[in-house]
């Protein structure tokens, strides 16, 4: 897995990968703000008494919370809203590290859009039911981060292999796959929501993730023809 990862920040010197880290450091921050308006108008009306110091109180408190939401949010937002393109990433790894690969298998736009929602809705649904616990978690950080990367190891291994693996089979082979390998894609999910979580890097981490995880897929694939 390690060596995966290394190749992957190997890979950020592709002139290819370059590009799509433009669009992808631009896409990162336009989500960011956007998470963090939307939450902010969103407190602010659920919160409204007109009484000038409780305002002032709530607008305060209001601002520290949309700091944390977007926060605890950005791995799973960002992740779902570029998804769509990040398939140029794979494809540029592919052709430089892996063209005995050959072509990718055609997927449709509905294909892509259904994967994309899906774990848009599983994702952001999920990180808002357990926002509660890690709310209280940040008292007992060891704690915190066990269940924080765990459940985004989980979410954003899974994510991250099926966007990968479905280049080269079809959803249910790719499901049997991640599920042979599953504590070794929840790990480079981990990883991947360490990289979302580290200022500055987390804006191009989800490039540097498609990379990590084209390399891993293709191990995975060579581990299971070898068996």
């Amino acid at each position: 897995m390690f060596s995966a990862l290394a190749a992957a920040f190997g890979d950020l010197g592709n002139p290819r990968i370059r590009g799509v880290l433009w669009k992808s450091l631009a896409l990162a921050l336009a989500v960011l703000v956007l998470l963090a308006v939307g939450l902010w108008f969103l407190t602010a009306w659920l919160a409204h008494f007109d009484i000038g110091w409780l305002d002032k109180v709530i607008e305060f408190a209001a601002g520290f919370g949309v700091v944390i939401l977007a926060w605890f949010l950005f791995p799973a937002a960002v992740t779902s809203t570029l998804g769509i393109f990040l398939d140029e990433v794979s494809e540029a790894v592919e052709q430089r590290h892996y063209p005995m690969l050959g072509p990718a298998r055609p997927q449709s736009w509905g294909e892509i859009i259904r994967q994309t929602l899906a774990f848009a809705g599983v994702a952001l649904g999920l990180n808002l039911l357990l926002l509660p616990i890690y709310l209280l978690l940040l008292w007992f950080p060891p704690a915190y981060a066990a269940v924080f990367y765990g459940v985004n190891g989980y979410l954003l291994g899974r994510e991250y292999f099926e966007q990968v693996a479905m280049r080269r089979m079809d959803p249910d082979s790719a499901r049997r796959l991640r599920q042979a390998h599953q504590g070794r894609i929840m790990l480079a999910g981990a990883a991947i929501a360490f990289l979302l979580t580290v200022p500055i890097l987390n804006l191009i981490a989800p490039v540097l993730a498609t990379a990590f995880m084209v390399h891993l897929t293709v191990t995975l694939l060579g581990d299971g023809r070898r068996r």
